[in-house]
């Protein structure tokens, strides 16, 4: 029997809730609640497009010529996004995965990083998907097996969905102050505060024909440390909340205006937690360094939320 693309899946689930991580990038492949899916994934009998669902590492986002230098040493990866010239989203997202632990309800896979070209240092990923009444929570751990500091960092590339046939018509709310100007130089992150811009969606707002891919950043947190996105319909009350915790100083918001299949385009928003934005490799900008031995944690999470007055009444 001929194996899926994306290797063996690892179902999980708590209640009505259900998630499919696959051996192939540790990639979130489904989440469900209920009737409701939450994210806009693939089926089993195919491959992840368009990052559906994949970690990002040991760097998120483009990184422009593949070309960076870290303390001296110059360092060239693959280009693998031909057209924009630019290297993308990291090296393990088609890589096996080994499972380290696994029960009803979570699961737990690991990834070693070894030095190549375009990488030159060891590390070791762990990340644990896990289910329970506060819905999806992701958490990825990081260590540094090499002998000197390492540059990280990783991102998650969840597209969340409602149902509808358009997100046109959705309320998108995204924590951020400030978004780097798309029409920058390449290579270059430069940051622009979002007040009296297209870019403002702190307060929930409708998406309309706004066309994104673009990176937020000066992330609003709440009390709990947690910063908030939310993608909303106002027809029934519905929405996704997608929340990050310190770690996580960017999100990547992109409406799927050029995803590879067309049907899918604007059916759903990604938004992509980054601990750092495009390009940190060559900029510096909110690189991680991992130092030999220390493990580094971060998480993030998914939950769906009914207003139930709102639901009554579209009723």
């Amino acid at each position: 029997m001929r194996a899926p693309p994306s290797g063996e899946q690892y179902g999980i689930a708590h209640r009505d809730s259900e998630a499919v991580v696959t051996q192939v990038g540790a990639t979130l492949r489904h989440y469900s609640v209920g009737a409701m899916d939450v994210v806009d994934g693939f089926g089993a009998g195919r491959r992840a497009t368009d990052g559906r669902g994949q970690v990002l590492a040991p760097w998120p986002n483009r990184l422009t010529d593949g070309h960076y230098e870290y303390r001296g040493r110059p360092c060239q990866a693959p280009l693998n996004e031909i057209g924009r010239h630019d290297a993308i989203h990291g090296l393990v997202r088609w890589l096996d995965w080994t499972l380290v632990e696994r029960d009803a309800a979570a699961v737990t896979l690991a990834c070693a990083v070894r030095p190549q070209p375009g990488y030159e240092w060891h590390l070791h990923l762990q990340v644990t998907y896990a289910l329970d009444e506060s819905g999806l929570t992701v958490t990825l751990e990081a260590v540094n097996a090499d002998r000197d500091p390492a540059p990280f960092g990783v991102g998650f590339h969840p597209y969340l969905t409602l149902g509808t046939a358009s997100i046109d018509g959705l309320d998108l709310t995204v924590p951020a102050a400030a978004f780097v100007d798309p029409d920058g130089p390449a290579g270059v992150t430069t940051s622009t505060g979002v007040a009296g811009t297209p870019h403002d969606f702190r307060q929930p707002r409708r998406i309309g024909p706004i066309e994104l891919d673009t990176a937020f950043s000066d992330l609003v947190v709440g009390r709990d440390g947690r910063a908030v996105a939310r993608l909303g319909d106002p027809a029934d009350g519905r929405s996704v909340e997608l929340w990050v915790d310190h770690a996580f100083r960017h999100l990547m918001v992109y409406t799927a205006d050029q995803v590879s299949e067309p049907h899918r385009r604007r059916t759903a928003v990604a938004i992509e937690p980054m601990t750092c934005p495009p390009d940190a490799f060559r900029t510096g900008v909110d690189l991680l360094e991992l130092e030999p031995g220390t493990p580094w944690r971060c998480s993030w999470g998914l939950r769906p939320v009914v207003d139930p007055t709102r639901l009554s009444d579209a009723r």
